[in-house]
């Protein structure tokens, strides 16, 4: 069967809800946080990677994954003091934890002095199942995951 060229095919485009900026590079942590905001089916339509000078689309949240190093939260200061105020939505920043402990405390007070530029902090727990998969797909199916993947999901919504 083909296509009747008179009537045009109507074809919707889904905006996703959030654009992921990893901050230190994209790696594990990154490619888990993008799998956990997007939709099951990882389609991209929840959610979408964004690469480095990239724009933010319009409608879109933008979402800044840092590890919880000193280095990541100072790349984390960097891009916050270069953002664009009012054309662009203040982003979330989503805090991996790359060790069982907290942040240093140099990191822990940058984070605080950043708080009124972001949207919301959110922190994951160290993961130890990121150090022995090879893709995101199989660090989902960890029970521990998917339970921050919830938590993620619903601070980000406001739940």
């Amino acid at each position: 069967m083909t296509a009747n060229p008179v009537v045009p095919v109507q074809r919707t485009r889904v905006v996703p809800l959030y654009g992921v900026l990893p901050v230190h590079g994209y790696d594990i942590a990154s490619a888990v946080v993008l799998r956990m905001l997007d939709d099951e089916g990882g389609r991209g339509t929840r959610a979408c990677g964004l690469g480095p000078g990239e724009p933010v689309p319009y409608g879109v949240q933008p979402v800044l994954v840092a590890p919880s190093t000193v280095y990541g939260i100072a790349s984390v200061e960097a891009i916050v003091q270069g953002w664009p105020t009012g054309v662009v939505p203040r982003p979330w920043l989503v805090v991996v934890a790359d060790a069982p402990a907290r942040p240093a405390p140099a990191g822990r007070y940058r984070l605080r002095a950043l708080g009124g530029r972001l949207a919301g902090t959110t922190y994951l727990p160290y993961l130890p199942v990121l150090r022995s998969v090879e893709r995101a797909e199989d660090a989902l199916a960890d029970a521990v995951v998917a339970r921050a993947a919830a938590r993620l999901r619903a601070q980000l919504e406001g739940k």
